[in-house]
């Protein structure tokens, strides 16, 4: 493996060495932050949304972040080796919640514990499912979105970003279409939560992942090369 950036003591180039350890860490993290329901202005409506898409969104950046620098193979392999947090989180969890209480801890310290952490079945199989197809088909449109487009901006500038933002709302609209109707379908009316979820995700796409992703290519300064697939 070759690559003009400095390499980090596993042989990988450092950016995306530290990428790949933040990437593991918002997996996790969007599943807890989940739980928060924030309300986002819109025009002249407000959106309920679940706080964890910002670190979903993060996961959607950094991916098509690393596709950009070292191409659509390596992304994948990212978004592949992101089970690995987020299964074993949910297992962890599962055996925390299984072993008995300390008597020292309060009854309403536990019971929010229960119910932050304690996500029903549903939601642990939609989460994975949503996770896997919408970051492979961020990954997948980003990298197709690529073009003459961006030539004369050595694909650092506007055209980055807009593929960016693009392969980002798209993917988010299927990742809202799977999740809700995985986790909820049958238990209630999901149509307005359907409506609602994936139109603030469109928004935030274009709002805050293109700006991320520019980011965290110029951080990895000259970190480009294609890292050949296994």
């Amino acid at each position: 493996m070759e690559s003009t950036s400095p390499a980090s003591p596993q042989g990988l180039p450092r950016p995306l060495f530290v990428y790949a350890l933040l990437y593991g860490g918002m997996t996790v993290l969007a599943g807890v932050l989940g739980f928060k329901q924030i309300a986002l202005p819109l025009g002249l409506t407000t959106l309920a949304v679940e706080a964890g898409i910002f670190a979903f969104l993060m996961l959607v950046a950094i991916s098509s972040a690393i596709a950009q620098l070292y191409g659509r193979a390596v992304a994948n392999k990212l978004v592949l080796w992101g089970f690995a947090p987020l299964g074993l989180s949910i297992l962890l969890i599962w055996v925390v919640l299984s072993l008995p209480p300390s008597p020292a801890m309060s009854a309403d310290n536990l019971a929010a514990f229960e119910t932050v952490l304690g996500q029903v079945d549903r939601i642990m199989i939609a989460g994975p499912i949503a996770y896997g197809v919408s970051l492979l088909l961020n990954v997948w449109l980003f990298e197709r979105l690529r073009g003459s487009g961006e030539g004369a901006e050595n694909g650092r500038g506007l055209w980055m970003m807009l593929r960016g933002g693009l392969a980002s709302a798209i993917s988010q609209v299927v990742d809202t279409v799977i999740f809700i109707t995985v986790a909820f379908y049958g238990v209630f009316p999901i149509g307005s939560l359907l409506v609602g979820q994936a139109l603030a995700k469109v928004v935030l796409s274009f709002l805050l992942v293109p700006i991320i992703i520019w980011l965290l290519v110029r951080l990895a300064g000259t970190g480009r090369t294609q890292l050949t697939a296994d």
